[in-house]
């Protein structure tokens, strides 16, 4: 349903039950699937793909242009997946060559003023909380929560089922399963109260912090804590995906709160 006050470039592909508030503007080579209600005063630009069942609050831009110098006008997109809300004046730009997109995960909830910058990847049921800001480039799991004002450094990565504190400044990768806090941002346990929500039995989140334990509080480098945690501990999918999060990341991993920066 369409506003007569709402602008939709003909070139758009919208879902016959799409709800379109008044003075929304949706340009050129944009597809929405159905049951997506848009708000008022949202910008929806060329590129952007928007999944079923969206819900998109007043004043979001989506699929802006990247803010990046070296962006050139190539084709690329913003991809947004089923079942995603994004409130108040959220901001989510379009890839660069880079990457060629930036993709945003189905039931997500992305809260007020949250900006994902271009060629970011956010995975399914993440949350993030009022004024969390992505720069470029960056990789966050499933089930990852941001709260309030956290900030990425470009090209992180931030693992599965994460939790970062509010005001958070993340320079470094965030291993999945962890809470971070502090500053500099520290290993501080890991998100248990997440896991238990999410169904992970007492046997495998003791698994988990038994991993971490290693890692983080027995003052081994992290290749070290890698071998012995390989070598000791029982392969589990659980395991094998914290040692190689550890071995891919670029940006290396954040430290524990008794380790050195």
């Amino acid at each position: 349903m369409n506003q007569p006050l709402a602008y939709v470039h003909p070139g758009a592909k919208i879902a016959k039950n799409v709800v379109i508030e008044p003075f929304t503007t949706i340009h050129n080579n944009v597809e929405i699937g159905e049951g997506t209600w848009i708000g008022s005063n949202v910008t929806i630009m060329e590129g952007a793909r928007i999944g079923k069942n969206c819900t998109i609050f007043p004043g979001a831009v989506i699929s802006a242009v990247p803010q990046d110098l070296k962006f050139n006008g190539e084709e690329t997109t913003a991809e947004i997946g089923d079942n995603t809300t994004l409130r108040e004046c959220v901001t989510i730009n379009r890839g660069t060559h880079s990457r060629g997109k930036t993709k945003i995960g189905s039931h997500c909830l992305i809260m007020a003023y949250s900006h994902i910058a271009h060629d970011c990847f956010v995975g399914d049921h993440c949350i993030f909380s009022n004024n969390s800001t992505l720069a470029g480039h960056i990789t966050i799991g499933d089930h990852v929560i941001l709260a309030g004002l956290t900030a990425i450094h470009q090209f992180c990565t931030v693992g599965n089922h994460a939790f970062i504190s509010g005001g958070s400044l993340v320079r470094k990768d965030v291993p999945p399963y962890v809470k971070a806090a502090r500053e500099p941002l520290s290993y501080v346990g890991i998100n248990s109260v997440g896991l238990r929500r999410r169904g992970f039995s007492a046997e495998k989140i003791t698994e988990i912090q038994n991993i971490y334990r290693l890692l983080y509080q027995m003052r081994y480098n992290n290749s070290q804590a890698a071998e012995i945690i390989e070598a000791e501990m029982v392969a589990t999918p659980e395991r094998d995906e914290i040692l190689q999060f550890i071995r891919d990341s670029q940006r290396g991993i954040m430290k524990g709160y008794n380790q050195k920066s």
